[in-house]
């Protein structure tokens, strides 16, 4: 089938030819945490201390992150028809570098939005907290994480990742309408992407918790769904491809 047939069978069906998913590059807070849930208790946590997370940026090996990673994407996958963020800063600029390949012409062509159902899981009052703090001031948190799962439990003042994957399927609903055969780039955040592949793959929420330690995103790591005319479904093609090596 050729591209043209497989646009327009997509179209037809009212999904993306292509879902290509991109966590953004390394920010800030990802160096600081260094993989750990809660800041450190040291002074690095100073410099992103007070940042609400919609204005954490990219460190610099993340903005070179994102511009390596652009190249080999659009070799592989070609031009996009659409590219999301999510506004939150690490994404408007990681979406930045991933076009830098592009000439002013192809991006002329390109439909750049941000959409605010794909930000990141709201962390709620731990959010600038040390792992001291939290046991101090929500001693009932570990407990609740514990019985419930990463699916269900809550944080105290944010949102479950259940709350996250109901943001996500009213995006998809919409993508599915506005974008029906196109080739579409989303550039978002790792527990979104699990709420995509939550969504795209019909995960239940025991599958999502068994899953939730298991090769999470990683910084610029692409997921990609091909639209499978067969199935009339977006399958999996590529999970979490690094081009960083």
């Amino acid at each position: 089938m050729t591209e043209a047939e497989l646009r327009n069978a997509a179209r037809a069906a009212q999904r993306p030819m292509m879902l290509v998913l991109a966590r953004h590059a390394e920010s800030m807070r990802n160096k600081v945490k260094n993989g750990n849930a809660f800041l450190p208790a040291d002074e690095s946590s100073g410099l992103v201390k007070g940042i609400p997370d919609h204005r954490i940026a990219l460190t610099d090996t993340g903005l070179i992150q994102s511009t390596v990673t652009g190249v080999p994407l659009k070799n592989d996958y070609g031009t996009f028809d659409t590219v999301y963020d999510s506004g939150y800063l690490r994404t408007i600029q990681t979406r930045e570098g991933l076009l830098q390949c592009y000439s002013p012409e192809e991006l002329a062509a390109v439909k750049i939005r941000s959409h605010h159902l794909i930000h990141e899981r709201l962390s709620g009052y731990a959010y600038d907290m040390t792992d001291d703090e939290v046991r101090t001031n929500f001693p009932y948190f570990q407990s609740h994480w514990e019985q419930f799962g990463p699916f269900y439990a809550t944080p105290p003042g944010g949102e479950s990742q259940e709350r996250v994957c109901d943001r996500v399927y009213r995006f998809n609903d919409i993508l599915f309408r506005q974008r029906a055969g196109q080739k579409v780039l989303v550039v978002t955040h790792g527990g979104t992407i699990r709420a995509f592949r939550f969504c795209l793959e019909k995960w239940t929420a025991d599958e999502y918790n068994e899953r939730y330690l298991v090769d999470p995103p990683t910084n610029c790591g692409i997921t990609v769904y091909r639209f499978n005319p067969k199935s009339g479904r977006l399958e999996l093609e590529t999970y979490n491809r690094s081009y960083l090596t």
